[in-house]
């Protein structure tokens, strides 16, 4: 390796096999008690388990180290409703049409339509931004790199710390989503990459069994 600053690994926590296979069995165990869920109760969820939640996410790797990601957490009952209203619009679009008959044809066993009233219920939307430009220090611009591959792995760090805490969410992304900038306060140079619904799930909720249908391993994976 080229000549840099570094310390010592710090925080390492070493296993023995048969505990790193209990860990990653339990780690399984409680990731695929994950469901997405599209009813919403209004019940709160605690400021600081966003937060923690939204830090976790910041703890992924990027390229460069940039952290190409900003998270606008929206909680304001006056946004929620705004933001409901102008996702529908574009949702109204995309379910009339838009779309296109295949991606239509895929969505029905999910049972989703133009209506997004988890927008107004839940108590907390995280609305996800890629930076093209950045760096790691404040007030730097410099190119960014691998900005989508980076800003989805901390996309699904802030998700499997979310359910980690109790936290039910909903993966949205209507389109297009530049609405959002104007909306959050963001430059245009950002691009909305998502709004993930957090809260708890709405009594009498329900899952498509669509959606309980996953690969097995042997779809996903192998070895070489």
């Amino acid at each position: 390796m080229k000549e840099h600053d570094a310390i010592p690994l710090p925080d390492r926590m070493d296993y023995p096999h048969p505990q790193m296979i209990e860990r990653a069995q339990a780690f399984y165990e409680e990731m695929r008690r994950r469901h997405t869920v599209r009813e919403f109760s209004d019940q709160p969820v605690p400021r600081e388990v966003i937060e923690y939640a939204v830090k976790a996410a910041g703890t992924a790797p990027s390229g460069a180290n940039h952290q190409p990601w900003y998270f606008s957490i929206i909680g304001s009952a006056e946004l929620k409703k705004e933001l409901r209203e102008r996702a529908e619009a574009e949702e109204r679009a995309f379910y009339s049409g838009k779309a296109g008959e295949e991606w239509l044809d895929a969505l029905t066993p999910l049972g989703t339509d133009d209506q997004k009233p988890y927008l107004e219920t839940a108590p907390w939307i995280i609305a996800i931004f890629g930076q093209r430009k950045g760096g790691i220090r404040k007030g730097v611009e410099r190119q960014n790199y691998y900005v989508p591959e980076s800003v989805g792995i901390a996309m699904g760090f802030l998700i499997s710390a979310l359910h980690h805490s109790g936290v039910a969410t909903l993966t949205h992304t209507p389109k297009p989503m530049t609405f959002l900038n104007d909306m959050c306060g963001r430059p245009a140079s950002e691009k909305p990459y998502l709004l993930l619904v957090c809260g708890y799930p709405a009594d009498g909720a329900t899952v498509p069994v669509h959606a309980k249908v996953k690969k097995p391993f042997e779809e996903i994976a192998d070895y070489r």
